[in-house]
């Protein structure tokens, strides 16, 4: 019920005598479709009323007469003016003249033109006169009665005037024309309500903005301004504002508003802004305009942003811990530490041979991260020089240096915020960047290249190396308090030749994926099965082999392997299979005794071939003369032959 009552317009009608009780008489009608109140006062106490009431202050106020002309510019709620109709007149005159033979018609303000003109034109009689306040009805009734008028037709301040003089008198107001004033005050009601709702979404919507927002007026007044800006002017309430000219409320926006609609850059209170303007309404500037303030960080915030989510797609985690192959107590262990690490924001330090999957398990480790969903960027701190490493590991502000791209660049620390910095081989990274990757990993913020303001970044960071960075800090090469800093989570991978039994498995693993990046070869090995039916004969000497190179010397020999069976004949009815000899020859690194002697026979072939190449030169020289050439050679003419004719 109390929603049905908020919902409905709240009327005041405002009136003495005779019009309150009209409008008493009224009230019932519109009890459904407004909350009608009838207020007995008039003039300055209505007013008062009026202004006072706070919570239940009314939509719109009906009144009469001089009442509402005097409310109408001392309230600041729509008041709706009673207006006699023609047929009131003409009702009201018709039944004063039953009463009386002189009549007088007081209008509040000067008579309509009109009714002098219907009294003229039907030769009616009657005395027209008008009042401006209590004051002048009072003594205008007072001089109708000294002049011998028997009847007074007029509102009912005038009707109360006359009767209270010893003169008859008629009700001006009819019915009709107070629920005229009713029907009217509804639709006033109803379109304010329309226009405060609208206004009301506006504001809500100016004041969930982050930037600064102003609308003004085509005088300048304010018409709107949202928390932010109130704030950054220093004003406490931005309601109170309202109606006020924006340069007298905030005289420092003097001169640094743009003259035309578009963008400029200015300073306000100390803070930079990017001020835009434009139209309030299609009118343009006559119609109002509203400016916008961006804080300049803001901006370049929203620019870095930008550039980093493009970059993610490119930054991607795609090993899984699934994909690290091996059933051995080392690379358990492994797997152990990776999910137990990956619940922790510290730094982690990955310590490996080359070719043992740093990057992997940290690609792993990130997957299962509350990061996961964030990018992951890697870097190989010794792949790049000094200034290029620099550039690329912290960014760069336009003209930071010569060839610097427009606009600047957000460097790699940047594009991983919220995820990984994933650091491979940091005992490269050059002794004056470690100072300031320690900054950043302290103070987690980044400073790019000839800019003045730091940026903050949210990263873990997850750092490798094959190097001993102990010896490093002995020898003064890397810093020992960044050392410090990166080793606080620490994982050491067991090299390929120390987890045997993974060797087989993993090779097998390694063919698979070669099978999924060439059709011809997956035609040839289509399971796993087949896949270790190939490397059958390599078993014992894949699991003798040192493999100083880790997985990625494995995965060379599979390579090679893969690109031997693509080119094998299909056949439906055989399996692929490799023989031992044409193993050796693809992966003679994996036979060394054979090697050796491959090697051997290769010298003493190449001996051979020097010689013969040397016999037909002197041929060459001595025109073919093989005496000659026997006698200058101190060989005989059968060795000679023996020679030339030797298999190359």
């Amino acid at each position: 019920m109390q929603t049905e009552t908020a919902s409905r317009p709240r009327i005041w009608t405002v009136g003495i005598s005779r019009l309150r009780a009209l409008f008493i008489d009224l009230a019932g009608a519109y009890e459904d479709r407004a909350e009608l109140e009838v207020i007995p006062l008039a003039y300055e106490d209505a007013a008062r009323s009026i202004e006072s009431a706070r919570d239940g202050r009314p939509d719109v106020v009906v009144a009469g007469g001089s009442n509402g002309a005097y409310l109408k510019s001392r309230v600041s709620v729509p008041v709706v003016v009673i207006s006699p109709t023609g047929f009131d007149v003409m009702h009201a005159l018709t039944k004063a003249r039953r009463e009386g033979a002189s009549v007088a018609l007081v209008t509040h303000g000067d008579t309509p033109d009109e009714i002098r003109r219907f009294l003229a034109a039907y030769g009616i009689e009657v005395i027209c006169e008008s009042y401006r306040s209590a004051q002048d009805a009072e003594s205008l009734v007072l001089d109708l009665r000294d002049r011998g008028v028997d009847v007074v037709v007029g509102p009912g301040l005038v009707a109360d005037l006359a009767a209270e003089a010893g003169m008859s008198s008629v009700f001006l107001y009819s019915r009709t024309s107070v629920v005229a004033a009713f029907e009217t005050a509804l639709e006033v009601a109803q379109a304010m309500r329309g226009e405060a709702a609208r206004r009301n979404r506006l504001d809500n919507l100016l004041q969930h903005l982050r930037d600064g927002v102003v609308a003004v007026d085509g005088e300048g007044r304010i018409e709107a301004m949202n928390r932010p800006l109130a704030g950054a002017l220093g004003i406490l309430d931005a309601s109170r504002v309202v109606g006020r000219a924006l340069l007298d409320v905030a005289p420092e926006l003097q001169g640094v508003l743009p003259a035309a609609d578009g963008d400029v850059f200015g300073a306000v209170r100390g803070v930079s802004y990017a001020i835009h303007r434009g139209p309030l309404a299609s009118g343009g500037a006559s119609d109002g305009t509203i400016f916008t303030f961006q804080e300049s960080r803001a901006v370049e915030r929203l620019d870095r942003s930008l550039r980093s989510r493009r970059g993610a797609q490119e930054f991607v985690a795609r090993y899984r811990l699934e994909d690290v192959v091996g059933e051995s107590e080392a690379i358990e262990r492994v797997r152990a530490l990776v999910r137990r690490y990956a619940k922790s924001d510290a730094t982690v330090l990955i310590l490996g041979e080359s070719g043992t999957g740093k990057e992997m398990v940290a690609q792993s480790m990130h997957r299962l991260s509350r990061r996961k969903d964030f990018p992951f960027v890697a870097m190989n701190c010794g792949a790049f020089p000094e200034a290029l490493l620099e550039s690329e590991l912290f960014g760069y502000e336009e003209g930071a240096f010569t060839g610097a791209r427009k606009g600047g660049k957000a460097g790699l620390i940047e594009a991983a915020h919220r995820g990984t910095l994933f650091l491979d081989e940091i005992g490269e990274m050059p002794p004056s960047l470690q100072s300031r990757l320690l900054r950043v990993l302290q103070e987690r913020e980044v400073m790019r290249l000839g800019s003045t303001e730091p940026t903050r970044v949210d990263i873990r960071v997850i750092a490798a190396t094959h190097r001993t960075l102990v010896e490093g800090v002995a020898d003064g090469s890397f810093r020992a308090d960044l050392f410090y800093r990166i080793n606080i989570l620490s994982l050491a991978l067991p090299p390929l030749g120390a987890r045997a039994s993974d060797i087989v498995p993993l090779a097998i693993e390694l063919l698979m994926q070669a099978a999924g990046r060439d059709k011809a070869l997956a035609l040839r090995v289509r399971s796993r099965e087949a896949a270790a039916r190939v490397l059958a004969p390599l078993e014992q000497a894949l699991t003798r082999h040192a493999w100083p190179g880790n997985v990625r010397e494995l995965q060379n020999i599979v390579e090679r392997i893969a690109v031997e069976i693509s080119d094998m004949p299909l056949d439906e009815d055989r399996p692929v299979a490799l023989t031992l000899d044409h193993l050796q020859a693809i992966a003679p690194e994996l036979f060394p005794a054979q090697a050796e002697a491959t090697a051997n026979a290769s010298l003493r072939d190449m001996s051979r071939s020097v010689e013969a190449d040397q016999i037909r030169a002197t041929l060459a020289a001595f025109n073919g003369d093989r005496d000659a050439v026997c006698k200058a050679l101190g060989i005989s003419k059968t060795t000679l032959w023996r020679r030339l004719n030797a298999k190359r």
